[in-house]
């Protein structure tokens, strides 16, 4: 159901009722008559035709306002969708650092271990080593 109240063509028929109006929201109920309705109607549609015309619907050129708020607002969508990204890359690039931290914290405490390890290895064999030369004062 159109939202501004487009009219319906009905197909040529032989005979001579006024073509069907489809039920809008801001349509208003119109006599059949062809009446004094019939000559406001003729009256509107010339004075206030131009006005919807140009407002509420896009026949080939529209207006300059309208153009720059829909190119203000693409643009304004690129740039979100830019921000998105940057933010996306910029969470992977965090993830990364932090990750790159604890694998050298690991290394770090890894290469401590093994140094422990061979100090502790080091002492033992200084240990044995003063042991040693016990046939040197001969």
């Amino acid at each position: 159901m159109p939202l501004f109240g487009s009219r319906e063509t009905a197909p040529a028929t032989t005979t001579t009722s006024p073509p069907a109006r489809s039920r809008t929201l801001f349509s208003r109920r119109r006599s059949s008559s062809p009446g004094v309705s019939s000559n406001r109607h003729s009256h509107d549609t010339t004075t206030t035709s131009p006005k919807r015309h140009s407002l509420l619907h896009k026949f080939g050129t529209e207006d300059s306002s309208i153009v720059h708020a829909r190119e203000r607002v693409m643009s304004a969508e690129a740039a979100e969708r830019e921000a998105d990204r940057a933010l996306f890359a910029a969470r992977a690039a965090v993830k990364e650092a932090r990750d790159h931290v604890k694998r050298l914290e690991r290394e770090a405490a890894e290469e401590a271990r093994l140094a422990k390890i061979k100090q502790s290895q080091a002492k033992a064999i200084g240990k044995r080593g003063k042991a040693l030369g016990r046939h040197d004062h001969l």
